[in-house]
């Protein structure tokens, strides 16, 4: 069994995570746990090197909560100006006890009235709860489901991370320090 320790409870990244590890090891029987951690950066990353490193950082204080499992991800969602509109990515690093996977989602333009929350102070979840007059959406289809109708929501877009921070792992040859 693979066991997997993901620096969250929330359920969004969970799934995604093991959907993504069942994606990728298929016929392996995977288990995840998750655990509170802090991600050391500001609430809402600003940026695309806080948000990555928001994540590691997590993937990091997840291995030393539970030094027994396989892997440690971290996820983080961020934000960066880029021409005056505000764009929307979350981060994805993977750990284990000799190798790290790194790999970032899809990236989104947020509309004015959200960006313009998020400028004020506000995290993304909340700032898409006040436009859309929803209760905890990030725990739910995020932005990125608010603004698709669902076709592509906040589970699927971190879940197609997790796949792609899996490659390393998935071929270690092809990766490995010569």
């Amino acid at each position: 069994m693979i066991t997997v320790v993901v620096a969250s409870k929330n359920p969004v990244k969970a799934q995604a995570t093991l959907d993504g590890f069942r994606r990728m090891f298929p016929g392996e029987e995977i288990q995840v746990k998750t655990v509170s951690t802090q991600s050391g950066v500001n609430h809402q990353p600003t940026s695309n090197a806080e948000t990555l490193l928001g994540a590691a950082n997590r993937a990091k204080s997840a291995a030393s909560l539970s030094p027994e499992a396989d892997y440690w991800v971290g996820i983080e969602g961020g934000v960066e100006d880029q021409d005056g509109s505000l764009a929307a990515f979350a981060w994805v690093v993977i750990q284990s006890h000799d190798q790290i996977g790194k790999s970032r989602s899809g990236t989104f333009f947020l509309p004015p009235a959200i960006a313009e929350l998020i400028r004020a102070g506000r995290e993304l979840g909340e700032a898409d709860d006040i436009v859309f007059h929803r209760a905890n959406s990030k725990q739910e289809n995020g932005a990125i489901g608010l603004l698709t109708g669902n076709v592509i929501d906040r589970q699927q877009l971190y879940e197609h991370a997790i796949v792609l921070a899996l490659v390393g792992f998935k071929n270690p040859s092809l990766y490995s320090q010569a």
